[in-house]
This record gives C-alpha cells, sequence and structure tokens, in this order.
C-alpha cells in the first residue's frame, strides 16, 4: 500500500472518530436538559372554588314545557275577491278592531245599493196595499164592495210586508258581505306574516290570509306524573291548592326567566301512554321573550322550604357513571367526588348525597383538574341569584 493512501485513510479515520465524539457531546448535554426539565414539576392549575354551606331549599321537581298563547286566531277571507289593500307591517303589534285587510269592496257596495232600492220598492208597494185594504174595509161597510173584494186586499197587504221583510233580510246579507271586505283583527297582539300579497285572488278556501299570536299574558304547558299530582294533593287537600304552586322558568340560554307564573289549569284526563297530567300555567310577558311554540326548563316548588346542600350548576361534571365534583381535601389536593341531586332553580342543584357542609368543591376552571392532582385554590364569590 502507498504512503499517500495510509495517510487519507487515517486522515478519514480522525475525521470519522471527531464526528462520533460530537455526537456524544450533544446527546449528554440533552439527556441532561431533560433531566433537568424532569425534575421541574409544572405549577399546581390555579382554580376558583366555594365552600360548600346548607341553604334553605325549596322543594322543586323539572319539566320540559312548552310556551302556547293564550289567542291565536287564523285570519280567512270570508268572501271572494281581489286583494285590495294590506294595511300593516309584518310582524307589528296589533289591537282589537284594526284594519288589517281590505277585499275589493265596489261589487259588494254594488250589491248593498241594489238591495236597498229593492227594500224601498217593496216599502212603497206595502204602503199602496195598506190604503186599498183600508179603503176596502170601508167600502164593505156599505155594501158597495164584496167580501171577497176585501179579503184579496187583505192578501195582498199580507204580502207586500212579507216582502218587506225578504228585502231587509237581503239588505242585511248584502251588509255582512260588505262588512267582509275589511279583515280586522279580532284579538290582540303581533301579526305574522302574510300569506297573500295585494292583487292575490282570495276565497274562503284561500286558506291563511296571516295569523294574530296574543303576547302578554301567555301559557306554558308540561306534562306531570301523575304520581308527583297525587301526592301533592294528598299532602294539600284544600281544593284549589295548585293556585299556590310557584312555577319559575329557565330559558334556553340558561338564564332565569323574570316572572313566576301560576297554575290555572289541569286537565281531566291522564295521558295512558305516559301516566301524565298536561298542567298550563300563566305568565306575565310584557316584554315579549316568550314566543308561542318555544320549548323552556320548568321547575315547580312543591313544598315548605328544607335546609340542604345546594351548588352551582357549572360546578358539576357527568360521565357513564353519573354526575360528580371535584373536593379539594386537606392536601390541596382535588378529589373526584360522586353526587346525587336534583334539579334546583336559579342556575343550581341541590345535592342529596356526596358532599358536606364546609368542603370546598371547583367552580371555576373545572378543565384543567385531574383526580388527585395538587391545586393552587382561590375561594370566590358564588353568584347571587336574584
Amino acid at each position: 500500500m502507498r504512503k499517500g493512501q495510509k495517510r487519507t485513510r487515517r486522515h478519514r479515520t480522525r475525521t470519522v472518530t471527531r464526528s462520533l465524539a460530537l455526537a456524544s457531546i450533544l446527546l449528554l448535554a440533552a439527556c441532561g436538559q431533560k433531566q433537568q426539565a424532569q425534575q421541574t414539576p409544572p405549577a399546581p392549575p390555579a382554580v376558583g372554588v366555594i365552600a360548600v354551606t346548607n341553604k334553605p331549599i325549596n322543594p322543586t321537581a323539572g319539566f320540559t314545557g312548552r310556551v302556547q298563547a293564550v289567542d291565536k286566531v287564523d285570519l280567512l277571507a270570508r268572501i271572494n275577491g281581489f286583494l285590495d289593500k294590506r294595511q300593516f307591517t309584518e310582524g307589528q303589534e296589533v289591537n282589537v278592531g284594526d284594519l288589517l285587510f281590505v277585499i275589493e269592496q265596489a261589487p259588494y257596495q254594488a250589491q248593498l245599493d241594489q238591495k236597498q232600492a229593492e227594500l224601498e220598492s217593496a216599502t212603497a208597494a206595502q204602503k199602496n196595499t195598506a190604503v186599498q185594504l183600508q179603503r176596502a174595509i170601508q167600502l164593505v161597510k156599505t155594501n158597495n164592495i164584496p167580501q171577497a173584494t176585501l179579503d184579496q186586499r187583505q192578501a195582498e197587504d199580507t204580502m207586500a210586508r212579507s216582502q218587506i221583510l225578504e228585502a231587509k233580510a237581503a239588505v242585511e246579507q248584502a251588509q255582512i258581505n260588505y262588512d267582509y271586505t275589511e279583515v280586522k283583527a279580532p284579538v290582540a297582539g303581533r301579526i305574522g306574516q302574510s300569506t297573500f300579497t295585494v292583487g292575490s285572488y282570495v276565497t274562503p278556501q284561500s286558506g291563511t290570509l296571516a295569523t294574530i299570536v296574543s303576547q302578554d299574558p301567555i301559557y306554558v304547558t308540561f306534562p306531570i306524573a301523575q304520581r308527583i299530582v297525587t301526592e301533592y294533593r294528598r299532602k294539600n287537600s284544600e281544593p284549589r291548592a295548585t293556585d299556590k304552586i310557584a312555577v319559575k322558568l329557565q330559558l334556553a340560554d340558561g338564564s332565569e326567566y323574570d316572572h313566576v307564573g301560576k297554575i290555572d289549569f289541569v286537565d281531566v284526563e291522564v295521558d295512558r301512554g305516559t301516566d301524565t297530567v298536561l298542567v298550563r300555567a300563566q305568565f306575565d310577558n310584557p316584554d315579549g321573550v316568550l314566543v308561542d311554540g318555544q320549548f323552556v326548563n320548568v321547575a315547580i316548588e312543591l313544598g315548605e322550604n328544607q335546609m340542604a346542600i345546594s351548588i352551582p350548576q357549572t360546578a358539576i361534571q357527568l360521565d357513564q357513571a353519573g354526575a360528580y365534583v371535584f373536593v379539594i381535601d386537606s392536601e390541596g389536593k382535588a378529589e373526584m367526588r360522586r353526587i346525587k341531586t336534583q334539579s334546583g332553580s336559579g342556575g343550581e342543584s341541590t345535592v342529596l348525597e356526596g358532599l358536606k357542609e364546609g368542603e370546598k368543591i371547583v367552580v371555576d376552571g373545572i378543565q384543567k383538574v385531574r383526580p388527585g392532582q395538587p391545586v393552587t385554590a382561590t375561594e370566590v364569590q358564588p353568584a347571587i341569584k336574584s
């Protein structure tokens, strides 16, 4: 082997050796940094907690209800004709008697004028028969006409009077048809979308022109298990005991409705498929927050106030095994605690089992907590529900 080749091979060997040494140094440095990072644990997550306390709780039961207007009217055409005018803006508030639609009036005005003219003619004819009858009565007394003539005059007058009645009825019918050219609001409320535009030909078979839905007050209907109704009536035997039940609503955004309702109707039949009774409560709705057909959560109070633990619903977590909360133990660690609850009001739930007064539960930052994990807990003030 030549000397030049030997020198080249030794040079390559030294280069590889240096590269391996450099790689080993870098690897050891990285491992050292990793070990140092592992030796520095992350800071415990910060969470907000509240202390569990006993509160006066009114036993409640929760249901799903549907909002129902007290008055809901579909406006229909009662005569045939072209739609001449629309006197409202869709969605506006209307009062009883407000003019909403006008159907072409000219044909019905002409018909009314004709029937009034026929009435006047019949009235004039009856005046003549009355005069002839009086004359015949006098002539019979002097034997200047036979009795048969008097009988004929009486029949003619009777016929003329009946024609007046018939003409009056025709005028009244023509007046009714003319009045039907104006479609007015029979109830107060909000009017919906117009089904027909001006110029459309409408008839009684055309269907709904528009719908008026009353706003205030308003109903909420919901089914209650017959068992609950029976238990309540057993404990409250006085007549119309359901009138004293306070009914509260929770809206779709989780907020509590401002007004408390009262039960005004309990159905007289039980649904055989569900063993429930339909109950209706009436609510004030001055701002139109409740809308016909809307779903709401209903809570009814079933008895006297009792002391119980009530916690915010936001603190409660759910999994396949049920409801749980995170309780902070004496070592500052988060303990997963199974609980049993029942529905409450004001965004809270009543705890039947699993918590004791004085224990602290996590209400803020729950998503950062794991069972057994140390946390940095800060006590927060619970939201005040009106």
